[in-house]
C-alpha cells in the first residue's frame, strides 16, 4: 500500500486592500468622525426656524452647526452605491450643496437668513431620510 499524500495546493498570497497611506487616511477620518446627533440637529433647527430668531452672539456658531448637520446628512444620502438616493433626496442635496459653500455673511440679518435656508433644507432632508429608513427617528 502506498501512503503518498497529494501535495497541498499553494495558497495565494494575501494582499491588504489598502497601502500604508490609505490606512492612515482611514484612521484620520475615523478620528475626525462625529456621529450624527439628531437631537442636536432638531435643537439647532428650532433655534434657526423657531418662533424666536437666534441671538446675535450665537448666529455664527449656529451656522457652523447647521452646515455640519447638512454635510453629515448629505454624506449619508450618497454613501452607499447599492442604495442610490431617491429623486427627492437628490433634489435636496442639490439645494443644500450651494448653501454649504456660501460664505458666512457679515450682517446679522443675512446670517439668520442663511441659517434659515440651511435649516429648511436640513429639516426636509431629515424627514425624507427617516421615511426611507436611512436614519432613525428620535424615540
Amino acid at each position: 500500500m502506498s501512503t503518498a499524500v497529494a501535495p497541498k495546493p499553494s495558497a495565494q498570497e494575501w494582499t491588504p486592500p489598502l497601502d500604508a497611506d490609505g490606512l492612515r487616511l482611514v484612521l484620520e477620518r475615523f478620528r475626525a468622525w462625529e456621529p450624527l446627533d439628531i437631537e442636536e440637529g432638531f435643537d439647532d433647527l428650532d433655534a434657526a426656524i423657531g418662533s424666536q430668531p437666534p441671538p446675535v452672539a450665537t448666529a455664527v456658531a449656529l451656522l457652523g452647526r447647521l452646515r455640519r448637520h447638512l454635510k453629515q446628512l448629505t454624506d449619508i444620502t450618497v454613501a452607499d452605491d447599492s442604495f442610490p438616493p431617491s429623486a427627492e433626496m437628490t433634489r435636496l442635496v442639490e439645494r443644500g450643496v450651494p448653501l454649504l459653500e456660501e460664505p458666512t455673511p457679515a450682517g446679522y440679518r443675512q446670517a439668520v437668513g442663511l441659517a434659515r435656508r440651511l435649516a429648511f433644507v436640513t429639516a426636509d432632508l431629515i424627514e425624507v431620510l427617516i421615511e426611507a429608513r436611512y436614519i432613525k427617528e428620535i424615540e
